[in-house]
């Protein structure tokens, strides 16, 4: 294997080390992507896009696996039989990164592309739920105030929530946006109702997810899997249902599903972008920084994915909120200049 790697060209080289790092996998031509359903409409679009402008080039393979289930994949090392891309819907952990570096793919970039919302939805013959983070606190943890959930109706949550059942359709413990469920609004509506929850937090995140973000698992909450389009086809079979899932996939099935008010703000667009919706989040790229030489076009996919993020672009007519412009050039001085993540920043 040696020798023919010191007599290639310089992509050759890469792409013979690349076969070595993958464990005899062979070599590769077409990027690969791996990661959350979120993210995952955005990326094909990109690949469709990929295609279009060069029609030699070999079509992208995109996989909606969850953002944990991807990260580990991702994670797993350099190489043909690695992916190049992690799409994410939230941030890497530091345990992740760790899992990387052990695997010999510490250099990565990480790229946001732009803000997605955790949406809250319901058929159009649903109740018009409204609720709030604590509601939905109360509803869907494990043991509210260190005890077992016994809520059966939301109004045995809030009085003046209708007497129905509580059952929200959401992803499963791998997906990125049930992360995001935890932090964004279980844990608040925790840290408004229960004493010491906040002070919990900076003492010791990890108690504090334990004590307020864990789900509960006794059917109120029913995981649907990776497959946000399922949960939309749930809600219009079962209209007392809440759905939770990425803001772009209420905004493609606004015709049969609409968002449910959460602290008296409706999920949209505008919302989303200035930060007022509670379920606002950034939306991420990770990138192998070791396969950009030996994986033909990766370089291209990102600068197209730059090109295409912005407020009148295709991806944002696709249901992604576009970042502010401050974080759109960061996002685009990253690309580059190829600059690696740094790792101190990652939470826990």
């Amino acid at each position: 294997m040696r020798l023919p790697c010191l007599l290639a060209a310089s992509l050759a080289l890469a792409a013979c080390h690349d076969q070595a790092n993958g464990g005899g996998a062979g070599l590769r031509e077409q990027i690969t992507a791996v990661g959350s359903s979120t993210v995952y409409p955005f990326t094909t679009i990109i690949a469709e896009r990929f295609v279009a402008a060069d029609p030699d080039a070999k079509a992208p393979v995109i996989e909606s696996t969850g953002t944990g289930a991807g990260m580990k994949l991702f994670c797993a090392g350099i190489g043909a039989a690695h992916p190049d891309i992690e799409n994410a819907s939230r941030r890497m952990k530091k345990s992740e990164y760790r899992d990387c570096v052990a695997h010999g793919a510490g250099d990565i970039l990480e790229i946001p592309i732009g803000i997605d919302g955790i949406a809250f939805a319901e058929s159009k013959r649903g109740p018009a739920m409204r609720l709030t983070t604590i509601d939905l606190y109360r509803a869907l943890a494990a043991h509210p105030g260190g005890r077992p959930n016994s809520a059966r109706t939301w109004q045995d949550v809030n009085p003046a929530l209708p007497a129905v059942p509580i059952q929200v359709y959401g992803p499963p413990a791998t997906s990125g946006t049930r992360d995001a469920l935890a932090e964004l609004i279980l844990m608040r509506g925790c840290d408004a109702v229960e004493p010491g929850a906040e002070a919990l937090s900076h003492r010791d995140p990890e108690a504090h997810r334990v004590f307020c973000a864990r789900v509960r698992d006794d059917g109120a909450y029913i995981d649907a899997g990776e497959n946000d389009n399922l949960i939309v086809q749930k809600l219009q079979s079962n209209p007392n249902a809440i759905g939770v899932f990425g803001y772009s996939y209420l905004e493609e099935n606004k015709a049969t599903v609409r968002g449910v008010t959460i602290n008296e703000v409706e999920p949209s667009y505008a919302a989303i972008a200035a930060d007022r919706y509670p379920g606002s989040r950034l939306l991420y790229l990770y990138v192998k920084k070791a396969h950009l030489d030996a994986i033909p076009g990766l370089r291209q996919f990102l600068k197209l994915y730059a090109a295409n993020w912005g407020q009148d672009g295709p991806l944002v007519r696709r249901g992604l909120i576009a970042a502010p412009a401050g974080i759109q050039e960061t996002a685009r001085s990253i690309i580059a200049h190829e600059t690696v993540l740094d790792p101190a920043s990652l939470p826990s």
